[in-house]
């Protein structure tokens, strides 16, 4: 079956929610405690030992499968407007977005900043930006515009471009 990256990632998480909750269900109902005056059978709770471990093979062994084709679509698929792949695009949006916030911190101070001085001294200090503010400004704005440029072109290969997935 095709999927688009992101309907494969949406499968993904539902394979390793279904996944976490049986193993969930498992550890609440492999064990359980009865008290001696009580009939043990009526507090046995419903669980089937070879079953639930197939299952969890099965859905183990697809979580694997999709993730694989995730990798391989990541590996070999380039955003439009970027000699990235998607793999490589991963690792740039957090850069660009680390980046984007150090710019944003530096371009919102003060080209001079009073500091705190004790009352018992009459010596004013003043902290002095070391970097030219407008320039900060203008590449915190590039650099906003690059990174919104690599999410829009990456959420468009994600949601247009396919990969096939066969799982049962």
């Amino acid at each position: 079956m095709k999927y688009t990256s992101a309907q494969a990632n949406k499968l993904l998480k539902r394979l390793q929610e279904e996944r976490n909750a049986l193993l969930l269900n498992e550890n609440q109902s492999r064990v359980f405690v009865a008290a001696t005056s009580e009939d043990k059978e009526e507090a046995r709770p419903e669980y089937d030992y070879v079953k639930t471990q197939r299952t969890l093979q099965t859905l183990e062994q697809q979580i694997r499968l999709v993730k694989h084709c995730i990798n391989v679509f990541n590996l070999t698929h380039e955003a439009e407007g970027f000699d990235m792949t998607v793999d490589q695009l991963l690792v740039y949006i957090p850069q660009m977005s680390a980046q984007k916030e150090k710019l944003e911190r530096m371009a919102s101070r003060l080209a001079r900043t009073r500091l705190n001085t004790s009352a018992r001294s009459n010596i004013i200090e003043y902290e002095y930006a070391n970097y030219d503010l407008e320039r900060v400004r203008e590449d915190c704005a590039a650099v906003s515009a690059e990174l919104a440029r690599a999410q829009l072109a990456l959420d468009r290969l994600n949601s247009t471009e396919t990969m096939e997935i066969d799982i049962e």
